[in-house]
């Protein structure tokens, strides 16, 4: 296996135990995934940079959505970056923005590219329907 080749394998490796840190809750994982200045360009309300603005980011995130789940639909991959096409799913079991649980499932589309270098995450761009999310939640009009 060629040195490139095997850059994309652990950069697709990464991403992969990131997503699995999502779906699972095993947010320490992040550690182990996220450079300490991992720049997000999309970040959530308050994140801050590196593995602990996403134990927040998500740590939250599951809190409200208990079944919070991201399942990757494509992706594509070079040397350096990690690019995919997601849904994202959850039910609204505990608080969200400032709004009480609603019992509501949701399921949206999103992006993400993922640069990586040394097997971690430095940077990330991405985009969630938080207007779809907001809208099945009965959050706001339809």
């Amino acid at each position: 296996m060629s040195i490139l080749h095997k850059s994309r394998d652990t950069n697709l490796a990464a991403q992969t135990a990131f997503g699995e840190a999502v779906n699972t809750g095993n947010l320490a994982a992040f550690d182990e995934l996220v450079s300490p200045s991992c720049v997000d360009h999309d970040p959530g309300p308050g994140q801050v940079p590196g593995p602990e603005g996403y134990r927040d980011l998500f740590g939250g995130m599951r809190a409200a959505f208990s079944d919070l789940k991201v399942e990757v639909e494509h992706l594509v991959a070079d040397d350096d970056n990690v690019a995919f096409a997601y849904t994202l799913t959850g039910t609204h079991t505990g608080p969200f923005q400032g709004h009480g649980p609603t019992g509501r499932a949701f399921s949206v589309r999103g992006v993400q590219i993922s640069r990586f270098a040394d097997g971690l995450m430095v940077e990330r761009w991405g985009s969630t329907d938080e207007i779809g999310i907001m809208t099945q939640l009965g959050l706001l009009p339809a």
